[in-house]
C-alpha cells in the first residue's frame, strides 16, 4: 500500500491540465479548458477540465473526477497504478508500508500482463546490447538500418536470442508465471506442458502503450528463409488490442499535439527513422489496414493527417476506399506519394532532414483531390470508367460530415473531372437521400422485429429509479459551503458543514454514494478536521469521486455580462443562505417523513385487527404532525 505522505506528494505535485492533456487536446475557454471526449465519439467538445478545482468532466459519458481518475478510467489502472504513473511523471519516489513483490505475485491479472512484457522488453534490449549474439546479428541489423544509439535506447529496441528456450527459461527461472508468459504471447506452449521462445533469431519492436508502458512486440525475422514469416505480431491479449494501437503514439503524441498534423506511415522502420530524423509527429498503423478506432485516438491531438506512402501504385489503390473513414470522422486528410521505389524510411535517409519535410510540403494534396487524379489516370479517356471515378469521387465527398467543406470539394472535382459542378452536388444529394432512407429503413425493420417479438420476450422497461435530488443536494452543499461561517439571526460562530451534519444526525441516507459521502464527513468533522472538496475529488472510491464531480461541475456559466445585457436577474443563493442551507435540510426531511406516511398508508391497508390498526393510526397522526411543523417551517425560512 502506498504511503499517506507519498499520496499527498503527488497530490500536490499534479497540475491536471498536464496531466489530461497528455492524452487529450485542450483549448483554453475562460477558467477551464475544453477539449473532445476521450471516452465518447463526439464532434463538439464536452470534455471540461477545471484546473481551480482539480477536476474533469466529460459531459458526454458522465464521467468525471481528478488526474487519477482520468488515467483509471482511460487506461484502465487501478488506484495504485494511477498514483505509480504520476509519480513517476512528476520524479516522485513512491513509498509503501509493505516490500513489493510485483514481479512475482501480482495484485491482478492484467498487471501481471504488463509487468512480464516489461521483463520481455529489458531482456531482449540487454540481449541486443550485451550478448556477443545481439551485438553481431541484432545491432549491426539496427546500425545498417542507420539507427542511433538515442533512436535504439529511446524505442527500446531488441533482440531475441536464436534459441528455442533462452528467454522462457530465463523468465521462469526467475518467477514469473507460465499462465502469463503465453497469454501475453511471448511463450508458446508445446504439447508436452513446455514453453519455447515465440520471436527466437528476430530483432524486436517493443509497442507502447498510451502511457508509454510495453504491451506489446513485433519481430523480424534477419532470415532469407521464404518459409519464415518476415513478422511476427504478439496475439490479441487484456492488454493489447492492435486495432486500438498505433505504433510510435506515446512518443509522437506532444508533437502531434505542438504541430497540428499527424504524419501516418505503414511500418515500424519508417516511424523510426522519421523520428530520428525530428520529424516526431508520426505514427504507424504496424501493418494493419486502418481502424476507426486508430483514427479516434489521433483525433484526440489534432484533426489533421498527412498519410506518407511509398511508391507502390497497387497499395495505393487498395487503400483509398479506407481512407474514406478518416473523412467521416470529420478529419482532414493529406496524402504524399514518394518516388518509385522509396518509402518514407528510405527517402529520409536518402535525402536527410531538410530536403524530406520541403518535399512533403510541396507535394502534399488534399486526398479527394489525390483520389480523384489517381483514378482519372488509370480511367484514361474510356468514358463508362471516368463515370465510375466520379462515382467513387462523390461517394468520398458524401463521407464528409461538414456540408461547408463539402462544397469546396465538389467545386474542385467538378473543374478536375470536367463535368458541371450542379451535376456533382446532384448526385451528392442522392447519395445522402440514398443513405438517410437506408437508415430509415433499417430503423423500422428493427421496430418490426421488436413488436413480432412474443409478448414474453419483449424486454421490459427497467423501473424508474429515485433520483435522491434532495440527499444529493446536501453533498452539493457541503462541497460549495461546509467550510464557511454562519453568520445568521439566532446562530453564530459556526461552521455550515459541522452544523448540516448535527442537523441531520436523524435522517438515515438512502443513495449510497452520498451515504458514503456523509459518512465520511462526519467523521471527519469528529477528528477536528473540516474536509473540503479536494478530500472526497481524491478519493480511490469511484462512486464517491463521481458524486462529487458531477455536483462540482457545470456545463454552463453565466457571463459576467449577463445583467447588463439581458436585464435579467438570476437569483443567488448565497444572498440568503440561511434559506438555501434550512430549505435543503428540512425539504430532505420532509421527503423523508413522506416515504414514512407512504409506508404507514400502505400498511393500514393491509392490516387486519383493532390493536394493530390504532397503533399504526397513532404513528400515522404523529408523523403528519411533524410533516405539518416540517411544512410550516420550510413556509417561515424560505419566506425570511
Amino acid at each position: 500500500m502506498i504511503t499517506k505522505t507519498t499520496i499527498d506528494r503527488i497530490m500536490e505535485a499534479i497540475d491536471i491540465v498536464e496531466v489530461i492533456g497528455e492524452f487529450v487536446q485542450l483549448k483554453k475557454r475562460g477558467a477551464n479548458y475544453v477539449g473532445l471526449s476521450p471516452f465518447a465519439n463526439e464532434r463538439t467538445p464536452s470534455f471540461t477540465v477545471s484546473p481551480a478545482k482539480g477536476i474533469f468532466k466529460d459531459f458526454s459519458s458522465g464521467k468525471g473526477g481528478s488526474a487519477v481518475t482520468f488515467l483509471m478510467e482511460l487506461e484502465k489502472f487501478t488506484y495504485p497504478e494511477a498514483l505509480k504513473w504520476l509519480a513517476n511523471k512528476y520524479g516522485i519516489e513512491v513509498e509503501e508500508t509493505v516490500e513489493s513483490h510485483e514481479n512475482k505475485e501480482e495484485e491482478n491479472h492484467r498487471e501481471s500482463l504488463m509487468i512480464v512484457s516489461a521483463y520481455a522488453a529489458k531482456f531482449f534490449h540487454e540481449s541486443l546490447l550485451s550478448s556477443e549474439e545481439g551485438q553481431n546479428i541484432g545491432l549491426s541489423y539496427f546500425k545498417e538500418r542507420g539507427f542511433n544509439n538515442e533512436t535504439i535506447k529511446k524505442f527500446e529496441l531488441g533482440y531475441s536470442p536464436d534459441q528455442w528456450e533462452a528467454f522462457s527459461g530465463q523468465a521462469l527461472k526467475e518467477g514469473y508465471q507460465e499462465e502469463f508468459l503465453v497469454e501475453s504471447g511471448l511463450s508458446v506452449k508445446r504439447d508436452n506442458g513446455g514453453l519455447y521462445d515465440r520471436y527466437r533469431g528476430r530483432v524486436m519492436f517493443p509497442i507502447h502503450g498510451f502511457t508509454g508502458r510495453v504491451i506489446a512486440f513485433g519481430g523480424r525475422t534477419l532470415k532469407t528463409d521464404k518459409n519464415v514469416p518476415k513478422y511476427v505480431n504478439s496475439p490479441e491479449s487484456e492488454i493489447y488490442h492492435k486495432s486500438n494501437i498505433l505504433y510510435g503514439l506515446y512518443f509522437a503524441k506532444k508533437a502531434i499535439r505542438d504541430e497540428d498534423n499527424c504524419y501516418l506511415v505503414e511500418g515500424y522502420a519508417d516511424v523510426l527513422s522519421v523520428h530520428q530524423a525530428g520529424i516526431e509527429n508520426v505514427v504507424a498503423s504496424s501493418g494493419t489496414s486502418l481502424t476507426v478506432e486508430q483514427i479516434r485516438l489521433i483525433s484526440r491531438f489534432t484533426k489533421n493527417i498527412t498519410i506518407l506512402y511509398d511508391g507502390d501504385a497497387a497499395g495505393i489503390k487498395a487503400s483509398l476506399r479506407g481512407l474514406d473513414m478518416i473523412l467521416e470522422e470529420g478529419l482532414n486528410v493529406k496524402v504524399v506519394l514518394f518516388p518509385d521505389g522509396h518509402d518514407p524510411d528510405s527517402y529520409v535517409r536518402s535525402v536527410g532532414t531538410n530536403a524530406f519535410k520541403n518535399y512533403i510540403d510541396q507535394n502534399r494534396k488534399d486526398f479527394i483531390i489525390y483520389k480523384t487524379d489517381i483514378l482519372l489516370k488509370e480511367a484514361g479517356p474510356d468514358p463508362i470508367k471516368r463515370a465510375e471515378v466520379i462515382r467513387e469521387v462523390v461517394e468520398s465527398i458524401a463521407k464528409i460530415p461538414d456540408s461547408i467543406k463539402a462544397s469546396v470539394f465538389i467545386k474542385d472535382c467538378s473543374h478536375i473531372l470536367q463535368i458541371d459542378e450542379r451535376a456533382l452536388l446532384s448526385e451528392l444529394n442522392k447519395m445522402r437521400l440514398a443513405k438517410s432512407k437506408k437508415d430509415a429503413q433499417q430503423g423500422a425493420k428493427q421496430a418490426e422485429q421488436f413488436e413480432e417479438l412474443p409478448f414474453e420476450d419483449i424486454p421490459l422497461e427497467k423501473p424508474v429509479r429515485e433520483d435522491y435530488s434532495q440527499e444529493k443536494e446536501i453533498i452539493r452543499l457541503l462541497l460549495l459551503y461546509g467550510n464557511k461561517m454562519i453568520d445568521w439571526d439566532g446562530i453564530a460562530n459556526t461552521y455550515i458543514g459541522p452544523f448540516m451534519i448535527a442537523e441531520l444526525g436523524d435522517v438515515e441516507f438512502e443513495h449510497n454514494p452520498s451515504k458514503k459521502f456523509v459518512e465520511l464527513y462526519s467523521k471527519e468533522v469528529e477528528n477536528g478536521v473540516l474536509p473540503d472538496e479536494q478530500l472526497f475529488i481524491h478519493l480511490p472510491d469511484k462512486e464517491v469521486v463521481d458524486l462529487t464531480v458531477t455536483l462540482l461541475a457545470t456545463k454552463y456559466t453565466l457571463s459576467e455580462n449577463w445583467y447588463e445585457m439581458h436585464k435579467i436577474l438570476v437569483p443567488d443563493e448565497q444572498v440568503n443562505m440561511k434559506a438555501t442551507i434550512l430549505g435543503a435540510i428540512f425539504h430532505l426531511k420532509k421527503h423523508k417523513v413522506g416515504k414514512i406516511l407512504d409506508n404507514l398508508r400502505t400498511e393500514l391497508q393491509n392490516t387486519q385487527g383493532d390493536e394493530n390498526t390504532e397503533i399504526l393510526l397513532t404513528q400515522y397522526m404523529q408523523m403528519k404532525k411533524v410533516e405539518k411543523s416540517i411544512s410550516d417551517y420550510l413556509g417561515s425560512v424560505i419566506i425570511k
